[in-house]
């Protein structure tokens, strides 16, 4: 199945790599995805704990080390994000796309539905754009900025239990159990994991997609910062 560009011209000019993400930001994509592996996997287990090594518990530690690799995981994770969002401020305009989507746009909603259909294989046309389309952008923000803020204060809430009261957990996001006990947050914070795994492996066939099929570079992209196309460039980018 071939594809074809929605841009026109093969002007070797309209061709030049773009550089879309500067180094700041690919080392927080990558630190990102390795702390969700270790917070998915590990959240896991802590939701459904492993049985009873033989021995004496204090010889293994078993669940009390899965623990403690979720904590980390989930510092590097908060850490990396408040990075990710100052870089949003002082990086180049193609950074803030993780935190702003012009929603409100007609024009946006047009290249949104076409993207839906293409990614149905209802077109084969190619709708080039320097770096998120507007579906991506929507299911990044809504996964990425949405989610993970959701994630973090639950997160927070549950670490504060073992903290105690008056810790500095506590009071970021002791407030969350004004909405729910323990327990219902518990499960709002599992239900956010499985709905973190489905946006891993929805992202990961868009960008597999896109790079097969797209005429344009995607998963190289974010190891380089570079943007390549195999036709001409998109029009907002020459």
């Amino acid at each position: 199945m071939t594809t074809t560009a929605v841009t026109s011209g093969r002007d070797p000019a309209n061709r030049r790599p773009l550089y879309i993400y500067e180094a700041p930001v690919r080392l927080w994509h990558w630190t990102h995805a390795f702390s969700i592996f270790c917070l998915i996997g590990t959240g896991y287990l802590i939701a459904n704990p492993l049985p009873a090594l033989q021995g004496e518990a204090s010889e293994h530690f078993l669940m009390g080390t899965i623990r403690m690799i979720h904590f980390i995981a989930a510092y590097v994770f908060i850490i990396g994000y408040l990075v990710r969002f100052y870089w949003a401020l002082v990086g180049n305009k193609y950074s803030r796309e993780l935190f702003y989507a012009p929603f409100w746009r007609a024009a946006w909603w047009k290249e949104w539905w076409h993207e839906l259909k293409y990614y149905l294989f209802l077109t084969r046309k190619v709708a080039k754009t320097p770096a998120h389309t507007p579906f991506a952008a929507m299911a990044v923000w809504v996964f990425n900025v949405v989610l993970v803020v959701f994630m973090i204060f639950t997160g927070l809430a549950l670490y504060s239990q073992g903290l105690g009261t008056d810790s500095w957990a506590d009071k970021v996001a002791g407030w969350v159990f004004l909405l729910g006990s323990s327990q219902e947050v518990r499960m709002w914070h599992l239900t956010g994991m499985w709905l973190m795994l489905t946006f891993v492996v929805i992202h990961l066939y868009m960008v597999a997609r896109a790079d097969i099929m797209g005429r344009q570079s995607s998963i190289s992209t974010m190891i380089s910062g570079w943007r390549t196309y195999k036709d001409d460039l998109p029009p907002d980018a020459r």
